[in-house]
């Protein structure tokens, strides 16, 4: 289990009313069965792209939730470079949403109210993510184009149960990407995040 420290020595903001949290986008998709839903990443991958893109311009913090695959005893760029370098069926998906320095390797944002929900597989990982945030109560965000499950069917059930039991807001990463550019950008976490490299929590 990875190791916190109560001094995080300036490299987060003190708080932050949002946070997006990215589920298991570095992915290598590589399992049976993986033809319906390689499909449906190659359509979503562009609108979870623009959406993170919008987040960083408004200061919103990006937090990589990942998988291992396995691999416990490597870090995230291990995990990357496995996805990427191997030539998996997900390196696309994974360098079109490939962290920057200044993104979140670890699961709890600091003091966030409102997580934004996006990444595979939606009725599960996605699904399990929400419950849980919503149990802690959490205000959600998860755009209905930016999270894939392994049949649309599936993907659709997970939505309207989300939207229903968990009281997510569903609408497309357009309509919330119009509302975060409204935002007041978060300078101060701007500022850190120029001067300090976030460090990655290790398994």
């Amino acid at each position: 289990m990875a190791k916190e420290s109560d001094d995080l020595h300036g490299m987060v903001p003190d708080s932050n009313d949002m946070a997006l949290l990215l589920i298991d986008v570095i992915n290598h998709l590589d399992f049976e069965g993986n033809e319906e839903i390689l499909k449906v990443v190659e359509q979503m991958g562009p609108h979870i792209a623009k959406l993170t893109e919008a987040a960083r311009k408004a200061g919103i913090p990006i937090v990589y939730v990942n998988d291992n695959f396995g691999k416990w005893k490597s870090d995230f760029h291990n995990v990357i470079e496995y996805v990427i370098n191997e030539n998996k069926p997900g390196k696309h998906f994974a360098q079109l949403l490939h962290p920057q320095e200044d993104d979140y390797f670890v699961l709890k944002p600091k003091h966030s109210e409102t997580l934004i929900l996006a990444g595979v597989a939606g009725n599960i990982c996605v699904l399990f993510t929400a419950n849980d945030a919503y149990m802690r109560n959490y205000k959600l965000i998860v755009p209905s184009d930016c999270i894939a499950s392994n049949t649309i069917e599936e993907n659709d059930t997970c939505l309207e149960q989300m939207k229903k039991l968990l009281k997510a807001d569903t609408r497309p990463s357009v309509d919330i990407i119009k509302e975060i550019e409204k935002m007041p950008k978060n300078k101060k976490s701007d500022e850190e995040r120029a001067k300090k490299r976030k460090k990655i929590v290790k398994p």
